[in-house]
């Protein structure tokens, strides 16, 4: 067996070594650190956060030397003919063509904030995208109150206090009332229950929703108004139990084409299929997040995943994979480990 290779981190010898202090940093899209609770000075006069985390692990942290790259003409006339019309934009392609990151894009060019993202999966519901209300928590209070109430001690009124249990989902904070549109990406919508697309068809068309536990109490809250927590984590006053959109929000959905959705749903959509793309944009996808150092010293990366798309499926994130750690790792067998990490998704191994 030959000798493992330098860049190896875990070497499988058995002997606990400080090898761990050795691991570069983390490739841009995988970078964590900058997470944590949302700065109030980096929020617009709404509270609005205006970006996060997620869009520069979407978009790239070197997307400045990518500006010269435009999107097709296609794909620039249905992304403003969604925001010209109100209507939702429901984006299909293979994994890692992007339709993830045109919602990012969208918001980081028009100044729309951060992106409120649903991630879709088979247990997903209406409701989850609306709002939360955690009545356990509610419970637990009221009969907390109770007994302090017993013990001649006062305590907090959850009796009223129904907002304070109650947190709104990204579609339910994409839906209040603003001078500006939010962007709301609902991802992967077709990993969803069969129910959840004519689920979505009244609120995307109406543009608003009722909470039940506040309508219910409206009328004995002050001026019917309750304070919720937002999917932004900021406070907001909700009226009569119903919030209604001012801005209709730039919602884009996205779909991997493994379903068909029902006619009704698509009837309300502006649909975009993004195709393979080619050399030039998987040049500038490894531009935005790598530089342009990585770009050239992987064009026959690139050109070799181009090759191989055409007759395999594959995704972008995973010549992404193989240029960074071909490239900060610098093994020998480059090509062999490309290789591995560019498997292709339509056969079982």
């Amino acid at each position: 067996m030959s000798e493992p290779s330098e860049w190896l981190i875990y070497r499988g010898a058995g002997e606990p070594h400080e090898g761990i202090e050795q691991l570069p940093p983390p490739p841009p899209w995988r970078d964590f650190s900058g997470r944590g609770a949302p700065d109030p000075d980096d929020a617009d006069d709404d509270g609005v956060a205006l970006a996060d985390g997620s869009a520069t692990r979407r978009l790239g942290g070197h997307r400045h030397l990518a500006e010269l790259h435009r999107p097709g003409a296609e794909e620039l006339e249905m992304i403003n003919a969604a925001l010209y019309l109100r209507r939702p934009l429901l984006v299909t392609g293979s994994p890692g063509a992007g339709k993830s990151t045109l919602a990012h894009s969208v918001a980081h060019e028009l100044g729309l904030g951060r992106v409120l993202r649903w991630p879709i999966v088979s247990r997903s519901t209406l409701l989850d995208g609306l709002y939360h209300y955690d009545a356990i928590a509610r419970l637990q209070d009221v009969q907390i109150a109770a007994h302090g109430a017993a013990a001649g001690t006062v305590g907090h009124d959850a009796s009223e206090n129904v907002g304070s249990y109650i947190r709104l989902g990204p579609l339910g904070t994409a839906l209040l009332p603003s001078d500006r549109p939010r962007v709301l990406l609902i991802d992967e919508l077709d990993k969803s229950d069969i129910d959840l697309p004519n689920d979505l068809l009244n609120v995307l068309e109406e543009g608003e929703f009722g909470i039940p536990e506040l309508e219910r109490i409206a009328d004995r809250l002050p001026d019917g108004e309750a304070e919720v927590l937002t999917d932004d984590g900021t406070k907001v006053t909700v009226k009569g139990g119903r919030v209604q959109c001012a801005a209709f929000p730039f919602v884009v959905l996205t779909s991997n084409g493994e379903r068909d959705f029902p006619a009704p749903l698509m009837r309300r959509c502006i649909h975009l299929e993004l195709g393979r793309p080619d050399h030039q944009r998987l040049a500038t996808f490894v531009r935005a997040h790598l530089g342009d150092e990585a770009a050239r010293s992987g064009d026959d990366l690139i050109a070799h995943f181009l090759e191989r798309s055409r007759s395999e499926l594959l995704a972008t994130d995973q010549l992404l994979n193989a240029i960074y750690l071909t490239d900060a790792a610098a093994p020998a067998g480059r090509d062999r480990l490309a290789d591995l990490l560019i498997q292709r998704l339509d056969r079982p191994r």
